[in-house]
């Protein structure tokens, strides 16, 4: 008789096999509900983002539960992406934290049923306010819907929980539709790298387009050495300035640079460094850049030229000092 035991999946096999099976229902789900999504958008949205950008406030989002953690992400994403946006509890709105909204304000109100008691609690003093309101939900008549100016349809045919319960697929219309608003306004604003580091100072990015290179730039201890070193007795300055390089002269007259790169050529050459001058061997003519050019200016001219420092100097060729950029 065949043993068939090798064909056995174990319970460990079949739990998994469940679990990749959960997993890409739920990815089925969600592609079927964007693609809802895409087929649903039009004028609403168009007026959506134009009613944004036509406002000179805040942007105001609310929701309560998960409803609120994604209008969280959706304030954060406007407000880094050139609109000025704050995210709004419901339930702390109506004990002092209404103060935040201003009068015309835009309102994005997120609640599927429409009939959120916090969200549907706060509607008249939203409408005291003359709030711009902006529903996101899923139920065209519910009081929600009826009490904005313009609704967004975040409808599912269902949940992706296997339950029908789960905010899931729900969710992810929000989601997808609010960073689909901050696109749109980033396009109809024509926002930029430069925008967008203004946003992010702390990032790579900000660094990049809002710093100085005389900002950035070594000043301090430079090594220079004399023309008529020899070489050896420079790689003394060369170690001590952890630069990776000497300077040729001084901050009033710089005549060339030795680096590291040119010493590791000369050892292969076989140069005796004890005997030849820097002058003789350093490279004439250094690369410079001005100090209040930016990094990322700097980055370019080192990726163009394939070095990793550049010296830095004032509009009469003085050395001010010495910027890197190590990757």
């Amino acid at each position: 008789m065949a043993d068939d035991s090798r064909n056995r999946k174990s319970p460990q096999d079949s739990t998994s096999d469940a679990a990749i099976g959960a997993a890409r229902g739920l990815f089925a789900a969600y592609g079927s509900a964007i693609t809802r999504l895409d087929a649903n958008l039009g004028a609403p949205f168009a007026a959506a983002v134009d009613l944004v950008m036509k406002a000179g406030g805040h942007v105001v989002v609310c929701g309560m539960g998960k409803s609120g953690l994604i209008g969280r992400k959706i304030a954060a994403t406007l407000a880094s992406t050139g609109t000025p946006s704050l995210f709004l509890h419901p339930a702390e709105a109506i004990h002092g934290d209404l103060g935040m909204v201003r009068r015309g304000d835009v309102v994005i109100l997120i609640s599927n049923s429409g009939e959120t008691e916090e969200i549907v609690r706060i509607l008249p003093a939203f409408q005291r306010l003359d709030a711009r309101i902006i529903a996101m939900t899923a139920s065209a008549g519910s009081s929600l819907s009826k009490a904005a100016e313009i609704t967004l349809d975040i409808s599912v045919d269902r949940e992706a929980c296997p339950l029908n319960l789960a905010p899931t697929t729900s969710a992810l219309n929000t989601l997808v539709l609010g960073d689909a608003i901050a696109v749109a306004l980033m396009e109809a604003r024509g926002f930029e790298e430069a925008d967008f580091a203004r946003t992010h100072p702390g990032g790579a990015l900000g660094r990049r387009l809002l710093t100085r290179v005389c900002d950035a730039m070594r000043a301090d201890n430079l090594p220079f050495v004399d023309p008529d070193l020899p070489v050896q007795d420079a790689i003394i300055t060369m170690t001590e300035g952890r630069l990776g390089l000497a300077l040729v002269g001084t901050a009033d007259a710089l005549t060339g640079i030795l680096t590291d790169g040119d010493l590791r050529r000369l050892l292969m050459r076989g140069v005796d460094l004890a005997s030849t001058p820097v002058s003789e061997v350093a490279s004439p003519s250094p690369l410079t850049i001005a100090g209040d050019l930016l990094i990322a200016d700097a980055e370019a001219r080192m990726q163009e030229s394939r070095v990793q420092c550049l010296v830095v100097t004032d509009d009469n060729g003085r050395v001010e000092g010495v910027v890197q950029i190590f990757e």
